[in-house]
């Protein structure tokens, strides 16, 4: 009989709290509980909070401008007056195959994709505006660079090759593949019109094919008054084909001839045809000299931007270290009660975190100890006047519909959540700690 006695005598003091105290959220003079709501979060969302802002060399770039170098004064073409002849050769260039355009160094290429679709408007660079179109230049390595994509390497492909490339890597980076390209500028391939025309150029060759009189008239036409004389000089891999005048005026198939990238057409009042070689290859010789200078500029550049990556990389690996150091200011949530692991959740850069991102980074609450319908947010008032008042926001997770609410739940530095105890699990602990006593006491008493 004392033993019972005892023992009511304990379940009486656990009732009361004496013998275990769980803590608890109490609405009272200090305290308000507001049940979430759509409403209720809205307005909890509605107090000024900015993100911490990442340093700026996260979004430094090694590339910039660099100054262009110089290549010095080049040599003038010298060439020897000759006598005109009582006939001109007849050298024709053979056909150029048909064949589809293949996309080079230095073409642009313009990208459209549709602006109606949620996912596409929340990304940035290529897939950030309503119906925006961007154009993209094949750079050196043979590659455009996409934002969200990365390079893709699309020199050397057709159109055709290079949409089902983009929509490959599209889909890989789960980005909607709903998009079209076109060819906005023909850098890559062209071909040089000199000589005795109007208007000495640089003709692109394009989607359709270039032919001989296409290539001429973009020039203005020929402007040689003795067109007994003249004649239509190509130059071709090395080859001098020579088309008198008189003959390409006479035979269309002739005015039809398909150019290739790299020809180099010009129209001579003169017989010579070593003359005109020997023009074409001190334009090469040049154009090799030039193309030497600018692949030494363009080798000094990546050293330089080498240089500026790795001093990038430094400076964010230490940034990276301070925040493994806690050397860094920073925004934080206090998860505690019955959550898998009580913690200090750290807030996010440059972006809002819910309280579902605050509650789950920590492995979430206790599915056999926690009370999901007592899962607060304890919030802190900023006013100085009300310094001590705190709103508890409470979301009942009984129906786990409601757990959608924590996703729209903003977080604001230190914030609190907390999630109480079931009833059992308080009766539970109660019993841990009643139970190792009234052993001790039996164990005397048989003693005795």
């Amino acid at each position: 009989m004392k033993h019972l006695i005892v023992l009511f005598g304990l379940l009486a003091l656990s009732g009361c709290g004496v013998a275990y105290v769980s803590p608890k959220v109490v609405d009272n003079e200090t305290v308000t509980i507001v049940e979430m709501t759509p409403d209720t979060i809205r307005a909890a969302n509605a107090s000024d909070y900015r993100p911490k802002d990442l340093p700026a060399v996260f979004y430094s770039q090694a590339g910039g401008p660099s100054a262009g170098r110089g290549v010095g004064a080049l040599p003038q073409p010298s060439v020897a007056p000759q006598q005109r002849p009582e006939a001109l050769a007849f050298r024709e260039p053979p056909q150029v195959p048909m064949r589809p355009y293949e996309i080079g160094v230095g073409d642009v290429l313009l990208l459209a994709t549709r602006g109606n679709s949620t996912t596409v408007e929340e990304l940035s660079g290529l897939l950030a505006a309503q119906n925006r179109r961007q154009g993209y230049t094949v750079q050196d390595d043979g590659a455009i660079a996409i934002p969200e994509v990365g390079r893709v390497m699309v020199a050397g492909k057709t159109l055709e090759e290079a949409e089902t490339m983009l929509f490959q890597r599209l889909v890989e980076n789960q980005i909607d593949p709903a998009f079209s390209v076109e060819i906005a500028e023909f850098n890559s391939q062209r071909v040089a019109i000199g000589g005795a025309v109007a208007q000495p150029t640089i003709v692109p060759i394009t989607l359709t094919e270039l032919t001989l009189d296409q290539a001429l008239s973009a020039a203005g036409g020929i402007a040689s008054k003795d067109l007994d004389y003249a004649s239509i000089r190509i130059y071709r891999d090395g080859a001098l084909y020579q088309i008198p005048l008189t003959t390409y005026l006479a035979q269309p198939k002739l005015q039809k001839k398909r150019l290739a990238a790299g020809d180099s057409v010009f129209v001579d009042t003169e017989y010579e045809l070593d003359r005109a070689r020997a023009y074409f290859e001190e334009q090469i010789q040049l154009a090799q000299y030039r193309q030497s200078a600018r692949t030494q500029a363009l080798a000094e550049l990546q050293a330089e931007m080498d240089i500026r990556r790795q001093a990038l990389q430094e400076q964010r690996d230490n940034f990276n270290n301070r925040i493994e150091l806690d050397g860094v200011d920073r925004d934080y949530v206090y998860l505690t009660g019955e959550v898998t692991t009580p913690s200090r959740y750290p807030m996010p850069f440059e972006r809002q975190s819910s309280l579902a991102d605050a509650l789950y980074s920590s492995g979430g609450f206790s599915s056999s100890t926690a009370n999901p319908s007592q899962i607060y947010v304890l919030r802190g008032s900023d006013d100085p006047a009300a310094f001590g008042t705190v709103t508890a926001y409470r979301l009942d997770a009984r129906n786990a519909v409601n757990l959608t609410l924590a996703t729209r739940f903003e977080m604001r530095p230190n914030d609190v959540v907390f999630v109480a105890e079931q009833p059992i699990t308080r009766w539970n602990r109660v019993v841990q700690q009643i139970v190792p006593s009234l052993l001790t006491s039996g164990a005397t008493a048989v003693a005795n």
